[in-house]
């Protein structure tokens, strides 16, 4: 029995000190920080800055109003006459479309008129063709009584379009009904081709003539309405810039980039800032990481991507993370945009950070800036029983 406890001694003194030693062996960090980020917020324009009533060290979510800079003394003036001169294009505009309507409007009445005489024109024709024919068809059959020539000749001379001093004879009366169907078939081809033909007439009705004149002046008030809509809208255009330009001017909301924490106000309240002084810095809580310093002999067994695991001072709970910068010695420049500068001891060693993802997901510590713990790079012998607690 005595061998047994002897033997599990020796057994037990060895498995601590092997245990002791692994632990102290394994590759580990100084303190490790919680690090972060920080945002300055600069005035996009000149003005009076109005901060919103957030507490110190509030978090803020991305694109909440942090403040508000507002310039009563901007100038305006350009943007009046451009706002004259866009009134007055649309006064021109609206000119023109009302001569444009009311002169398409005489053009289909007069197209109406047209239309009324090309009709009344061509029945008129085609009934004195008609007749002109049926007199032309008894001369030429022969078959009239006695006594009846000079009755025709009586009625050639009241015919409103005998010529003048023609002879009454009977042959020429003949000869002259002829003539007068030949011309008048003449009259109506021309006629049902829109061509009119006889005394007083030019081709065409003067409704007609009118009609085609007034299609010139609507094309020309077409041209004159394209230009003065594009003069309208080309006002429009730069209208509209310099009312960007007057309302980035004027000032407005400032909104928060970023989901984080109020870490510096660099401004009091109601002050008069210029265009892109700091007015306050944020902590960008998406992109939390751990700084941490490590010797010589840990740095460089380390690569980029390498795993690690980050445990809070106080706290069982172990976080896994990667390796994602090695910046050695000199680090100092680097920390410039984080929250924690490193300390005099810190830069005597090797800097690295580490991105932990689900230490930034961890509502009660992910924005825990400043907290400290120890980063471990290799598996060490209590990793089984840690796990127990997490």
């Amino acid at each position: 029995m005595k061998p047994f406890r002897l033997i599990l001694s020796i057994t037990l003194i060895a498995l601590a000190t092997w245990v002791i030693i692994a632990e102290q062996m394994a590759g580990a960090s100084a303190d490790a920080v919680i690090n972060a980020p920080v945002v300055t917020i600069r005035a996009d324009t000149a003005g009076d800055i109005s901060l919103s009533n957030h507490p110190f060290g509030a978090r803020v979510q991305e694109g909440e109003t942090i403040a508000t800079v507002t310039d009563p003394l901007v100038d305006t003036v350009r943007l009046n006459d451009l706002r004259m001169e866009q009134a007055f294009a649309k006064a021109e505009v609206a000119r023109l479309s009302a001569d444009l309507n009311s002169t398409r409007a005489m053009r289909d009445h007069f197209n109406d008129r047209v239309a009324t005489f090309r009709g009344a024109r061509l029945e008129e024709l085609r009934k004195r063709l008609h007749h002109a024919r049926l007199r032309l068809s008894i001369l030429e059959g022969g078959d009239l009584p006695d006594g009846t020539d000079q009755q025709i000749i009586d009625l050639v001379n009241k015919l409103p379009d005998r010529l003048p001093q023609e002879p009454g004879i009977a042959p020429l009366i003949l000869d002259h009904a002829r003539e007068r169907v030949e011309i008048l078939e003449i009259a109506l081809n021309a006629a049902e081709t829109g061509i009119f033909l006889g005394d007083g007439y030019n081709g065409s009705s003067n409704a007609e003539q009118r009609a085609t004149e007034l299609q010139t002046v609507i094309a020309g008030l077409e041209n004159s309405l394209a230009e003065a809509r594009s003069r309208l809208n080309a006002l429009s255009i730069r209208s509209q810039r310099e009312t960007l330009r007057v309302n980035t001017a004027s000032g407005g909301d400032i909104r928060s980039p970023v989901n984080g924490i109020y870490w510096e106000i660099l401004q009091s309240d109601g002050v008069n800032v210029q265009r892109g002084d700091p007015i306050l810095r944020l902590i960008d809580c998406e992109a939390t990481l751990i700084t941490l310093s490590v010797t010589k002999r840990v740095f460089n067994t380390l690569r980029i991507g390498d795993p690690a695991s980050f445990r809070l001072t106080g706290r069982e709970h172990v976080f896994d993370g990667t390796v994602a910068r090695l910046a050695g010695t000199g680090a100092n420049t680097i920390y410039h945009n984080l929250a924690v500068a490193p300390s005099q001891k810190h830069l005597e060693r090797f800097d690295v950070a580490l991105l932990v993802p689900g230490l930034a997901a961890d509502a009660e510590h992910g924005c825990s800036i400043g907290r400290t713990g120890r980063v471990f790079f290799s598996t060490r012998p209590l990793n089984w029983f840690r796990t127990l607690f997490d």
